[in-house]
């Protein structure tokens, strides 16, 4: 039987459902944010100092925080990201061969392409209109798919042969001859806008499969985006929550964490500094004694242990979904954790009553990396490196522990109100 109450993972399942991309993510976000009292702030804007719920939003990233404790106190950071691997359209996404029509794309992040083929494929993003509005766009049924080749005709194709991602990783979505404008004329009929007033468009594939609970006990959780909506969605929950926090909450999830975070609105850039020093007002000495006294987690999944590939992890740290959260460490700061931040760690988790477990790569493994040493770089802000374990990172469809997105709220919450 489930050992733990569900309506947070059901919950986690219907955001995922309606965050197809980081601007959806970032609007749902908004809309409950809103239910619970905060209000939105626009950064041309002159910003009130007085207690209350706050959020502001920049090109798919987002960030809250609350007014009412002393800034002196410090800033409690929870940080995520809104993006995840998938295939982006082309500016000119007409195209096609043989008789079909299909849709140009390119690789977005780290995708293992094999996931992605004979899959049923809706389309998802933003339209940039001519008055300056943006008009968010989910194709929500079967539209696209990359097809496979018959292994007929391709006898090695369990010997692991690679996929050419410009020739062979475009989508098909009907038959015919391709013509120009086609594609994002269907967009805009679906968006209900017209494609002549489209001056530029962010548009992605997005995987049509639903959430779902799996394991004899029901014990298991699988989606697309986990990696790193479980997270995101966690510290929204959290933020929302974190209504008698010490110093300023803050909840920060960022776009373009899977191709490096080098934009203006990536935890690389400027973005959650400017909040901040905002935030702390004109008086940067303050600013800088807040950020002195800060501490921040950075969110993101990791790589619970494979049963089939056990020898690809570090052997005294095996992972296992239902453990709870990670505290992730690397020597070589992939993940900004050392003694304070572990020691930060524990009193959250001992805060929030939720088991947790280290991550470590194997000595000969490079590993991934996160938000969190460019957040630390960035801010001189303590941080540590902490995730929910998961198998199938970067697949079109990931698994996690069904217990694990609740544990990694309340350890959200937990950073906001332990002493």
């Amino acid at each position: 039987m489930p050992r733990f109450d569900r309506s947070h993972t059901d919950d986690l399942a219907e955001y995922i459902g309606r965050s197809p991309t980081p601007y959806h993510a970032c609007a749902v976000a908004a809309d409950r944010l809103e239910a619970a009292g905060f209000r939105l702030l626009r950064e041309v804007d002159a910003w009130p100092s007085e207690a209350g719920g706050y959020y502001t939003v920049r090109d798919g990233s987002i960030i809250a925080w609350r007014l009412g404790g002393r800034v002196a106190d410090g800033f409690r950071i929870f940080g995520a990201h809104t993006d995840s691997p998938t295939l982006k359209v082309k500016p000119r996404p007409d195209t096609g061969a043989a008789g079909w029509k299909q849709v140009a794309v390119e690789v977005y992040g780290g995708v293992p392409v094999q996931t992605w083929l004979d899959r049923d494929l809706g389309v998802a993003g933003r339209l940039a209109m001519r008055d300056g509005s943006e008009v968010l766009v989910h194709v929500d049924r079967p539209l696209l798919r990359v097809p496979r080749l018959a292994i007929h005709l391709d006898p090695g194709t369990n010997e692991g042969r690679a996929i050419n991602p410009q020739s062979q990783l475009t989508p098909v979505w009907g038959l015919g001859e391709p013509r120009e404008g086609e594609f994002l004329e269907f967009v805009a009929a679906e968006a209900g806008v017209e494609a002549g007033d489209v001056l530029g468009f962010d548009l992605f594939t997005a995987a049509c499969d639903r959430p779902s609970y799996l394991g004899k006990d029901g014990e298991l959780f699988a989606a697309w985006r986990l990696d790193n909506l479980l997270s995101t969605h966690a510290g929204l929950a959290a933020i929302i929550a974190a209504e008698d926090a010490p110093g300023v909450p803050v909840f920060a999830s960022f776009n373009y964490e899977e191709t490096g975070s080098m934009t203006y609105s990536g935890a690389q850039g400027p973005f959650l500094e400017t909040v901040l020093r905002r935030i702390a007002g004109d008086d940067y000495p303050a600013f800088a004694r807040a950020a002195a006294a800060s501490e921040m987690m950075s969110a993101d999944t990791g790589h619970a242990v494979h049963p089939g590939f056990a020898e690809k992890h570090e052997p005294g740290h095996l992972p296992l979904p239902g453990g709870g959260p990670m505290l992730k460490a690397s020597a070589n700061q992939r993940y900004a954790t050392g003694a304070e931040e572990q020691a930060m760690f524990v009193r959250s988790a001992e805060r929030a009553g939720v088991p947790w477990q280290f991550y470590v790569n194997r000595n000969d493994v490079v590993g991934g990396t996160t938000i969190g040493p460019l957040s630390a770089t960035q801010l001189g802000v303590l941080t540590v490196d902490v995730g929910a374990p998961i198998l199938s990172m970067h697949s079109s469809r990931e698994l996690c522990g069904a217990d694990d997105p609740h544990h990694l709220a309340d350890l959200a919450l937990g950073l906001y109100t332990h002493a």
